[in-house]
């Protein structure tokens, strides 16, 4: 069933665990995702990002997401992640998503609050759930990133000011995968929670350690963004199943066993097993 994140992230929120966000680029990974969630009886957030565009279009995810997610039995948010421009953000949300997120985070304060609110709006008028981000998730090649960390007085004045339905955070976390060992501020995560009512997310997901995540878990994130790892295991499933005479459609459903396992083995390890 096709649902927005204010239909699974407050739960998660209360009940102290976390519902992943798999990024997809094509049917074989939207399966995958999806068997994971099924067989699990998980909720699921899938979708893709507006830097993996130029794999497969919006308005080509959008006709396979959108009716896999309508048919599942589990609930399902169909999500644009790291909307960079207002187009694409709208874009999405014409196309049937269900959710968005809008990245102004490279915007001072201010900016940030004013692009914010104005697709909240626009997002909401038209049924959207939207998620903001605050503080900067940089580069995994950062090794200094306390610079961007989210301040907690300007997360209060943030969701006050826009209206986001979650909120992205930055506390140590990197997109891309690490070349140097995370250092996650749990403690900035805790306080944070304690002092608005919206979910919270964690981007830069894949590379951390499952201590990493149960900590963060426990300490108040109930979103979590994983692209990489999938991405990863879906290569390597495609390069371990070709030889000699075997064909796409012989590797396609080798493609769509790995990236079904490996979203399993974080949802177990975000504790959203079994919440359906």
């Amino acid at each position: 069933m096709l649902v927005t994140l204010n239909d699974v992230l407050p739960r998660a929120r209360r009940d102290g665990y976390a519902v992943g966000l798999f990024n997809t680029v094509n049917l074989e990974m939207a399966k995958g995702v999806l068997e994971a969630a099924e067989t699990l009886r998980a909720p699921v957030i899938i979708g893709t990002a507006e830097v993996l565009l130029p794999s497969a279009s919006l308005p080509d995810l959008a006709s396979i997401l959108l009716p896999l997610a309508k048919a599942a039995t589990v609930p399902v948010v169909v999500h644009f992640d790291h909307g960079l421009t207002e187009e694409k953000t709208k874009e999405a949300i014409a196309l049937g998503f269900s959710s968005v997120m809008y990245d102004c985070s490279t915007l001072d304060f201010e900016g940030n609050v004013r692009a914010a609110a104005e697709m909240a709006a626009y997002a909401h008028a038209h049924g959207c759930s939207i998620e903001a981000e605050l503080g900067h998730v940089g580069d995994a090649a950062v090794t200094q990133p306390e610079d961007a960390y989210t301040k907690v007085e300007d997360a209060e004045r943030f969701v006050a000011a826009t209206g986001c339905d979650a909120l992205a955070i930055a506390v140590g976390t990197a997109h891309g995968a690490y070349k140097f060992k995370p250092k996650l501020d749990f403690d900035r995560i805790a306080l944070i929670r304690s002092r608005i009512e919206q979910p919270l997310v964690l981007h830069g997901g894949s590379g951390l350690s499952d201590d990493d995540f149960r900590r963060a878990i426990a300490r108040g994130i109930a979103k979590v963004n994983i692209f990489t790892d999938l991405n990863v295991a879906a290569a390597k499933a495609a390069h371990d199943a070709w030889q000699e005479g075997i064909g796409l459609t012989e590797i396609m459903p080798r493609v769509t066993e790995a990236v079904r396992d490996a979203t399993m083995t974080k949802m177990r390890l975000f504790g959203c097993a079994g919440r359906v």
